[in-house]
């Protein structure tokens, strides 16, 4: 392949990936090109494969990957602080690819602790930014509801803080990963009933402190909801992507709880965020590795989505290799 292509995934419909080959972008001033060395399979990307009304196909090149790691193979001019073969993790949007562009204020360097390893910055940024906002403290119970890649890096930082983890899933094997992360006990939640019974038994009827909703659904909205203790914090990490959402009013008020939405939009805020979940990786706060169950290569990257429909038991969190 020539050195001024490239390929990427086109996403052109709904269940649809295809490998073009496209120019090699070069960077503008204030960027860097980084050659990727993979990239995460969010599941927020799971409604663009399947495919829903209100998106246009085929998206860009690459698009919308956005959770690469590489190495710096160009510097465009007013960069710096970046030279050719740091390697990075990277916040950009166009990642299913072999090279990206990234502004140079939205990458983080990883140290040494991290050769060899794979690192998709953003959930680690993520996960550093929605434990900021969910303000735990230690000795207090704390329900992570939904155990996807997100709620166990969560469940690992709650137990590293101290807190008393309960972690609740429909999936016997999310339950499993759980225990590993640090959940003190786990729940699962096909019976919304009897999974706030067990909560109020574990905690004498109070309720948790900290509630984390960490899958993005009506159901666990309202199963978070349960469970959160009077004057207690209810933080919505789930990405709601498939339409309104309705919450119980009179229960929120009752309690006199706070809700924070965990989603930054704040770029120097979510690039804080990587460069502190790097960190938190490299010195043993975050063990991100063992939940990247799935690797595949960019031109079978239809498999990665089928895995992340099905969730057939092992699979948690599915990365892509160009």
């Amino acid at each position: 392949m020539s050195v001024a292509s490239m390929h990427a995934a086109v996403f052109s419909g709904p269940g649809r990936i295809e490998l073009a080959r496209q120019p090699l972008p070069a960077p503008a001033p204030g960027q860097v090109r980084v050659r990727l060395e993979g990239c995460g399979v969010c599941a927020s990307n799971l409604p663009v494969w399947a495919g829903r009304p209100w998106f246009d196909y085929p998206f860009a090149p690459g698009a919308p990957g956005h959770e690469g790691w590489g190495e710096v193979d160009a510097v465009g001019d007013r960069v710096d602080g970046w030279r050719v073969g740091d390697r990075v993790a990277l916040l950009s949007g166009h990642a299913y690819a072999e090279y990206d562009l990234a502004d140079a204020g939205a990458l983080a360097r990883l140290p040494a602790a991290l050769d060899g390893r794979p690192v998709p910055g953003e959930p680690l940024a993520c996960a550093m930014n929605i434990f900021r906002r969910s303000q735990v403290e230690p000795g207090q119970w704390l329900a992570v509801v939904g155990v996807g890649f997100i709620g166990a890096l969560l469940i690992q930082l709650a137990a590293g803080a101290g807190a008393r983890v309960l972690a609740l899933s429909r999936r016997s094997y999310a339950r499993e990963v759980a225990r590993d992360c640090g959940a003190v006990e786990t729940i699962a939640t096909d019976d919304r009933q009897a999974a706030a019974g067990r909560i109020g038994e574990l905690t004498g009827g109070a309720g948790c402190a900290r509630v984390i909703e960490a899958a993005g659904e009506q159901a666990t909205l309202d199963l978070a909801s349960d469970i959160v203790a009077e004057g207690g914090r209810l933080v919505i990490a789930g990405y709601h992507q498939d339409g309104p959402r309705q919450v119980d009013m009179q229960q929120w008020n009752w309690r006199g709880i706070d809700v924070a939405n965990a989603h930054e939009r704040d770029p120097a805020v979510i690039a804080r965020g990587l460069r502190e979940g790097v960190a938190a990786a490299a010195d043993g706060r975050l063990d991100p590795f063992r939940l990247m169950t799935d690797q595949v290569p960019l031109d079978r990257l239809g498999r990665a989505f089928e895995a992340m429909r099905n969730r057939p038991t092992g699979f948690l969190k599915a990365t892509v290799a160009p």
